[in-house]
């Protein structure tokens, strides 16, 4: 007699190999998800500093205060990303006043967190620290 179907052993071998399939897959999913949502920080991060550059033109100095740059701000004064992936402030340079360079730090919230924090600056500076490590964008 012959049965149609299944065996026990071929579902469970089929379920192994699923389960390998989607533990490769998903964490590998999980950092192309980080990088966008990185790359759009990394995008609200330049408008801020170009921003900058032209309140400078008038002012003669950068600004720590991002509603000035027309930004939406949180109650910190912190400029808050799409699904608040990152919180964004502006501060002086290390070493420098804010007539000379200011610095805008993205800090990465809630999952994005483990994909670091971005770093950028009138100077040239552009790194993401990640774990103590800087990177470069």
């Amino acid at each position: 007699m012959k049965r149609n179907g299944f065996s026990l052993i071929e579902l469970m071998v089929v379920l192994v190999v699923i389960g390998i399939l989607a533990s490769v897959a998903i964490p590998s999913y999980n950092r192309n998800i980080q990088s966008g949502y990185r790359s759009d920080a990394i995008g609200v991060i330049q408008e801020i500093l170009s921003a900058q550059e032209r309140f400078y033109t008038d002012e003669l100095t950068y600004t720590k205060t991002l509603k000035t740059l027309g930004l939406q701000v949180n109650s910190s004064g912190e400029h808050e990303t799409r699904d608040v992936r990152y919180k964004i402030k502006a501060q002086s340079c290390s070493g420098y006043t804010l007539k000379e360079c200011v610095e805008i730090v993205a800090k990465a919230q809630g999952e994005q967190a483990g994909d670091g924090n971005l770093i950028a600056n009138t100077m040239g500076r552009q790194d993401r620290i990640l774990d103590g490590t800087t990177l470069e964008w």
